[in-house]
This record gives C-alpha cells, structure tokens and sequence, in this order.
C-alpha cells in the first residue's frame, strides 16, 4: 500500500499522550486524513528516545508504529547528500535529520501533506524545490 501523507515524532507523540495539548486536534486531523502515513527510521529513533524512560509509551509507540498507520520508508545511503543539503539550507532553524528525512521522503515519494506539530518548520520547509507543505492538525485552540 502506498503512503498518502507523513507524519513525524511529535505528532506521534501527541496521539498517543491524552495529556499533551496537541491530543485532541492530532486525533482529530488523524481521523480524517487518508492513511497510511509514511515516516522514516529517523523520525522513529527520535520518537523512541522521547518516549524510552516510560515503558508503557514505549508499548503504545510499537503498537502504533506496527498498526499499519505509518509506513517505514526507507533511504538509501546515495540519498544522504540531499539530506545533507536539506539540511545546509535550513541551517538556520536547524532543521535535524528527522525533518531533512522527510522532506527528502515528501519530494521522492510526492507526499506534500504531513501530520506535525512543528507547524513553524514545516511552514518554511520546501518539497520538491518550492512546494509548500499541507500541514495537519491546525494548533490546538489554547495557542
């Protein structure tokens, strides 16, 4: 089955956390957005550092990552050049790795809409040289 968008950590992050002020609107936007989602290794070594010191997050990260919902997208190694210069772009954010690999994913892939809660990042970020980024969820009222 083919990706229909990406998602990263922190969106993640905030469906699985009903105490995170982004849970209601990710679910929400989750809810309505075609799945699967795609992500990367990355993203995932990000996702399982913030969550490794509860092993009930961890259980629910693994349930989540394995509930065919996301999709693990591959990078081959001639693709990390673009990363790096992804990232020597934005340098000024800085974008992380996480972040380049899936800009890189969005352009190689043609997946222009991404579950986030770095709405600032992917706002600047470009895909597929000017591309602007359908970003979900809106943030959470309270902002």
């Amino acid at each position: 089955m083919k990706a229909r968008g990406l998602i990263n950590a922190g969106a993640i992050l905030a469906l699985l956390d009903r105490d995170d002020r982004w849970h209601a609107v990710c679910v929400e936007a989750f809810r309505s957005i075609p799945l699967p989602l795609a992500t990367t290794s990355a993203v995932l070594s990000e996702l399982f550092h913030l969550v490794s010191d509860d092993r009930r997050s961890v259980t629910s990260a693994w349930d989540f990552v394995r509930s065919g919902a996301v999709l693990l997208e591959t990078l081959e190694h001639d693709e990390l050049s673009a990363l790096e210069v992804l990232m020597d772009k934005y340098h000024d954010r800085p974008m992380d790795f996480a972040d380049a690999s899936l800009v890189h994913l969005a352009g190689r892939e043609s997946l222009g809409t991404i579950l986030t809660v770095d709405h600032a990042d992917f706002q600047t970020y470009r895909w597929a040289g000017r591309r602007r980024f359908r970003i979900f969820p809106d943030p959470p009222p309270d902002r």
